[in-house]
């Protein structure tokens, strides 16, 4: 048995607090499923980690993906679905390729020795369990760049508080402020209410935002906000809320990447980009609240190019 392998079970059978898949209640659906026993949870996917991709990864915001990449994993399975979703090959559960804790753990320390700024923890909520023992494992075999929590925003806190000291920088979305849009794309009317608890944990645990020497992330909460075509009201008091109650304690990601994967029918607006007037005036409204810490998004950044090929590489 190799270092992490043993680092892995130790951390298992000392685990008191872990986390039974039997009725599932790791996410806010707390939809009961039988994980552990087989089954699919509302995220699609088991008990057993499940991963599509680790690889450098250069698409995210300046500070966290830099020159030499983002070390992201991206993991099957998502506990949101929203209809409009880029990574739907993924977020189903259908690809990816199962994977030991121990593997995961050895993943984590093959990205730092590539390079890796950071590792990247792209849909992670549905495994936070299981990845707070990998990550034990590889920080105790000699991980040492930064961990980023790469979600979609609807994290229970009982989750959250497990990360803590676990995770350096939480890249989360708030992506509505509006219940009853959540609930037309998501699925999930809560979300305004639970994604603003969860970056209220997330800024308790990591408090503003640390850079080193050349501008990379250390420490500290990116708040992404992706504008959907023909909302741009919601944007608009999504960053509000989030700026009147963090300030320039976190960054504000201002997305206009949206790509249409699929027609709709129920929601035409979905069937477009986001033109440039509409990017410009979420833009102009976010500066005029006063944000100085924010990210602007310029060029062709709404294409599907920018999706990565989810090959199995690295995992």
């Amino acid at each position: 048995m190799n270092r992490v392998s043993e680092t892995v079970k130790q951390t298992e059978t000392g685990a008191g607090d872990r986390v039974r898949f039997s009725g599932c209640t790791l996410c806010p659906r707390r939809c009961g499923a039988d994980r552990e026993g087989g089954g699919s949870g509302y995220c699609g996917v088991s008990d057993t980690l499940k991963a599509a991709r680790a690889a450098l990864h250069f698409y995210e915001e300046p500070c966290i993906s830099g020159t030499k990449g983002s070390g992201a994993v991206f993991f099957s399975g998502c506990s949101l679905h929203c209809i409009y979703c880029q990574n739907q090959e993924i977020s189903t559960g259908k690809a990816g390729k199962e994977i030991t804790e121990a593997r995961l753990s050895e993943i984590f320390l093959e990205l730092q020795e590539k390079g890796a700024h950071n590792v990247n923890l792209v849909t992670p909520t549905h495994y936070a369990d299981a990845i707070c023992r990998s990550l034990l494992a590889a920080k105790e075999n000699g991980l040492r760049i930064p961990v980023v929590y790469n979600c979609g925003g609807y994290e229970g806190l009982e989750a959250l508080k497990k990360l803590d000291g676990l995770v350096d920088v939480y890249l989360t979305d708030y992506k509505y402020a509006d219940p009853a849009l959540a609930e037309a794309f998501s699925n999930a009317p809560d979300y305004p209410e639970i994604a603003f608890d969860a970056i209220t944990e997330m800024v308790r645990q990591t408090g503003s935002c640390v850079f080193d020497a050349a501008g990379m992330l250390k420490k500290g909460v990116i708040v992404r906000q992706l504008l959907l075509p023909g909302h741009v009201k919601n944007s608009k008091e999504a960053v509000r809320k989030i700026f009147e109650a963090f300030g320039d304690t976190v960054y504000i990601s201002l997305m206009n990447q949206y790509t249409p994967m699929r027609q709709f029918t129920r929601f035409p607006e979905l069937n477009r980009r986001v033109t440039k007037r509409e990017y410009e005036r979420f833009v102009t409204y976010a500066l005029s609240l006063g944000i100085k810490n924010a990210f602007i998004q310029e060029g062709k950044t709404a294409e599907s190019s920018f999706i990565p090929a989810f090959d199995g590489e690295g995992v």
